[in-house]
């Protein structure tokens, strides 16, 4: 059966994309200068040129701004990982699944370093993060138990989408400290290779023998003492 390309978003949604994208910058910029307690709604919708009733037709609070709402439609990783044929295994799977999510990521570098930033100055929004992986970590236990046909509350979906998430979180830490041209698909790509490898030890980069200093021969009042 033909499918239908995805028709391109209307004037409409690209003023509404434009409109949530001014709205989560303004937010990111001010309190990453000020810090979260001195930022209010009143300032980000001023900051982005809208009013505070046009801030939340799409953001519920303050912080749903800064951590980032839910992603655009489009297909879920769930049908996603469906859709990877049943030879391939699942971490790499896992991966093509991901790698639309990664690639969206990764297009917005600066949006997305300056959010991890924010974070990261920001603790009491840990709190919202970890609820909204407990989320994306549900959604994904449900796509691994699909695919292999287990129940989701058993062991394996479980640990499948915990251990990825977590390889992903890792891999985005990673590249917020790396170089400007360093692309988080390959750094996702390296920890989901060593997942595969059932986290096999990696050898030595360098596998170099320090040669050590052979010891002076005795001398002849040694010998004889």
């Amino acid at each position: 059966m033909a499918t239908t390309a995805p028709t391109a978003p209307g004037r409409r949604d690209r003023k509404k994309q434009q409109t949530r994208a001014a709205l989560t910058a303004a937010a990111l910029r001010l309190v990453d200068e000020r810090g979260r307690d001195h930022v209010t709604v009143e300032e980000i919708a001023e900051a982005a040129d809208v009013s505070p009733r046009t801030f939340f037709n799409y953001f519920a609070t303050k912080d749903d701004a800064l951590i980032g709402g839910p992603l655009p439609d489009g297909p879920s990783i769930h049908d996603r990982l469906l859709a990877v044929p049943a030879g391939v295994p699942l971490v790499r799977a896992l991966l093509e699944a991901m790698t639309p999510d990664i690639a969206d990521i990764q297009a917005e570098r600066d949006v997305w370093l300056l959010r991890l930033r924010v974070i990261k100055s920001n603790p009491s929004l840990l709190p919202i993060l970890v609820a909204r992986g407990e989320c994306a970590e549900e959604e994904t236990i449900a796509a691994v138990a699909a695919r292999t046909g287990l129940p989701a509350d058993s062991m394996f979906p479980q640990l499948a989408a915990t251990t990825v998430g977590a390889a992903f979180r890792t891999s985005m830490m990673r590249w917020a400290t790396a170089d400007e041209g360093v692309e988080l698909i390959d750094l996702v790509r390296e920890a989901f290779d060593l997942l595969g490898s059932g986290l096999t030890e990696p050898s030595p980069a360098h596998d170099e023998v320090i040669p050590t200093e052979p010891s002076p021969a005795p001398t002849h009042e040694e010998v004889t003492r």
